[in-house]
């Protein structure tokens, strides 16, 4: 029996032992003091409907509740006990954790109500388990002590980081304050949980790397990823992979988005710890790569289903909007909350802020998408609503930039509130305009399905129909309002028909709805212009454009296949003979001579006056034939026969400049001697050599000498050599390898390039 006021961890209670009523005292947490009972894991609902399957669902189902019913009845010492000291608990938790459906799991309606209300049932039953087992004082008779609660919670492995994101993810939405408390107890009573989201962090980066480079992608500050072999493919991208591949990507990076921004939603501390790993420029790079691609591959790529790309579009849009979330989140917790407190440091959590905002003007498409959803000028106001000596050169820059990084998306940046209320006549231009139109143009999930957003945020998610509905119930009670008008309300006020009615009735409408006419009628859609009114084409207008003719010649159009002409018949065809006998038809009468009859001319025979006698006029002077010419060629530089032309001469490519007056002499000399039948042969030879050995003198070639000595022989055994022999004979054994067999491959090369052999 527990004694008051004290903690479970000091607590001591008697059993009885045996069957003879003895008693000893025992721990209150003792392993002989669990029950003996099997909890079975958790299984997800079937997919498929089969009855046997809803059926098994519905009887593990039914098990795992009465379990936990059971657990949470128990007292406080015998809860904890149970807790500890049975293993099968916790494998019952943990796969409800990791097998729960998601918020955006597979739109698919429950089968039956019997598997709604079960499910609803275990998930409530595993909620109240974690949050008593994360309570360490539940009264005042029954408590922990905080430093044993938390060694027991961590040593035992009851909370981890991974168990607390799966916690925040499934219980999150509508719970997000018990969370808060847990996980903040949680980490009070625990320290070392601190150094263990430290740890974590870096798998989480890990992530984001393992997701880039499935995509074949890599951004700044991810670890480079290692050389491919040789003839290795590079990994696949997002236009190459596999659907189900694709598929598989978008479905892990939603849950990891979804997940991350659940945590930090719930337990905000945590941003100063994500933060000190440089998380948010990581993210932000990280989005910048990732989103375009995958949107450029969910656009182009051709689905088996509709469906599954309208899902994957949907889940991309509900990706990036965490990622931008969770940025926000960063910069909220670590410096604009610390600015709005008042606390010390402010020009350094301001300083860090604009450092942030800075770095994120290089990432375009993740700086319009954060603006889009969290003004950046707001947050610039705030700065100067606290520190008004911040640099408004700095501040002007960024906001430089952020429109800079509209204009290069190609995106019209949306108004803030306060530009709405100096533009409230622009509001009525507006009205009824249809999503993308007006120079924005829809991207991702957007240009799928954009939900209408009203002055004050609020979205729109009624259709045509209920969207007229709410404009006849208004109508009816006020008739005399035009169209325009009231839908100018309606998006003014979240589309809500009884708070128009209100404001209206009550004289209370917003100033720039006051300036608007009350009999604004709706303005009229402009209808696009159809695709072949703007078609451009070289073949416009041509025999052949169906589109702008109504008939066309049907004897030029050719239907089915041609058939080919034979060779017989296209030789046997002689018409080309005949289209060109008129052509050469009038060559065949010549008439050398015609007779002009008096009182007749030329011109009635088809002559003209024309006279092709030659004009010999001149040809008796001699123009210039006898002056002399003073700047003549031949004044300045004697006729000379080229040396080719010369007979008798030597035509030698070869030599050189030098030898051209021993070539005139020998010229001069061949001619004298042209009676000369055969020149005297050893005089040829005599001269030849001489010739050559002037030519090697001129080119630096030593004369050839009588061949030195060669002493490696020696003399007999026994009589001693001279230092010529040794000097021979170790010259003979340091350069032997330069003849014999061991040249060949270098000797023939040099035959093959002389042309001594064929190759």
């Amino acid at each position: 029996m527990a004694c008051a006021m004290v903690p479970l961890d000091e607590l001591q209670v008697t059993v009885p032992v045996g069957q003879h009523g003895k008693e000893r005292a025992l721990p209150a947490l003792h392993p002989d003091r669990k029950e003996e009972r099997c909890f079975v894991p958790y299984r997800p609902p079937p997919e498929d409907g089969a009855p046997a399957a809803i059926e098994e669902f519905l009887e593990q189902a039914r098990f795992i509740t009465e379990d936990l019913e059971w657990l949470l009845s128990l007292p406080h010492d015998r809860f904890w006990c149970q807790v500890v000291f049975d293993p099968s608990l916790q494998r019952c938790l943990d796969s409800y954790l990791r097998h729960a459906p998601r918020g955006l799991e597979p739109s698919c309606p429950p089968t039956s109500l019997a598997v709604a209300d079960m499910q609803r049932c275990i998930h409530r039953d595993v909620f109240m388990t974690f949050l008593r087992m994360a309570t360490h004082k539940e009264s005042k008779e029954c408590f922990i002590t905080p430093a044993v609660f938390g060694e027991i919670i961590y040593e035992n492995f009851l909370f981890d980081i991974p168990k607390m994101l799966d916690l925040c993810v499934l219980f999150g939405k509508g719970n997000s304050q018990l969370l808060h408390k847990m996980i903040e107890n949680i980490f009070n009573q625990q320290p070392c949980y601190y150094s263990d989201l430290n740890e974590a962090v870096p798998s989480v980066l890990q992530v984001l790397d393992t997701i880039l480079a499935q995509c074949g992608l890599q951004c700044d500050g991810a670890s480079a990823p290692e050389p491919l072999k040789l003839g290795d493919h590079g990994p696949p991208t997002a236009m190459t992979m596999t659907q189900q591949a694709l598929a598989d990507l978008v479905l892990y990076l939603c849950d990891t988005c979804s997940t991350l921004h659940a945590f930090l939603d719930v337990f905000p501390t945590a941003c100063s710890t994500f933060q000190s790993h440089g998380f948010l420029s990581r993210l932000a790079s990280f989005y910048e790569t990732v989103v375009p691609e995958m949107e450029k591959a969910l656009r182009k790529r051709n689905f088996d289903h509709k469906s599954l790309q309208e899902d994957l579009w949907r889940r991309l849009s509900h990706s990036s909007r965490r990622m931008v979330e969770t940025a926000h989140l960063l910069l909220l917790n670590t410096c604009l909350q610390p600015i709005l407190e008042g606390g010390e440091n402010l020009q350094t959590y301001a300083d860090e802020l604009l450092q942030h905002f800075t770095t994120f003007l290089t990432e375009k498409r993740f700086l319009s998408d954060y603006d889009e959803q969290f003004p950046v000028a707001d947050d610039i106001s705030v700065l100067q609503q606290a520190l008004p000596v911040i640099d408004e050169t700095r501040t002007s820059y960024l906001l430089e930039g952020v429109h800079s990084a509209w204009d290069s998306m190609g995106r019209r940046r949306p108004q803030t509130q306060t530009q709405t209320q100096a533009r409230g006549a622009e509001a009525a231009c507006s009205v009824g305009r249809e999503p993308g139109e007006g120079g924005e143009s829809p991207r991702g999930a957007e240009a799928m399905e954009r939900p209408l957003r009203g002055e004050n945020g609020a979205v729109c998610t009624l259709s045509a129909g209920e969207l007229e509905s709410l404009l006849s119930n208004i109508k009816d009670l006020l008739p005399e309002l035009g169209d325009g008008f009231l839908l100018a309300c309606l998006r003014h006020y979240g589309y809500s028909s009884e708070r128009v009615l209100n404001h209206i009735l009550e004289e209370t409408l917003d100033p720039s709805l006051e300036m608007l006419d009350r009999a604004l009628p709706r303005p009229l859609k402009e209808e696009a212009a159809a695709v072949l009114a703007e078609r451009s084409n070289v073949f416009d207008d041509d025999e052949f454009d169906v589109f702008h003719r109504d008939q066309l010649d049907m004897s030029r159009v050719w239907k089915g296949r041609r058939k080919g002409e034979s060779a017989r018949d296209m030789l046997n065809d002689k018409q080309h003979i005949a289209d060109q006998k008129a052509r050469y038809h009038a060559y065949e009468t010549v008439v050398d001579e015609v007779v002009i009859l008096p009182g007749q001319s030329a011109a009635d025979y088809g002559l003209d006056d024309y006279d092709d006698d030659y004009d010999d006029t001149y040809d008796i002077n001699q123009v210039g034939a006898n002056d002399l010419d003073g700047d003549s060629l031949l004044s300045r530089r004697p006729f000379t026969v080229p040396q080719v032309l010369r007979a008798g001469g030597r035509a030698a490519q070869e030599e050189e400049e030098e030898e051209e007056e021993e070539e005139e002499d020998e010229d001069e000399g061949s001619s004298m001697k042209r009676d000369q039948f055969v020149q005297d042969p050893a005089l040829l030879r005599e001269r030849a050599e001489a010739r050559r050995a002037t030519m090697q003198h001129r080119r630096g070639h030593r004369p050839e000498g009588p061949p030195p000595g060669n002493h490696v022989v020696g003399r007999p055994k026994g009589q001693g050599q001279t230092q010529d022999t040794f000097l021979d004979r170790r010259k003979k054994e340091a350069n032997k390898s330069r003849g014999a067999n061991h040249n060949r491959r270098s000797m023939a090369d040099r035959k093959r390039n002389k042309g001594m052999i064929p190759s």
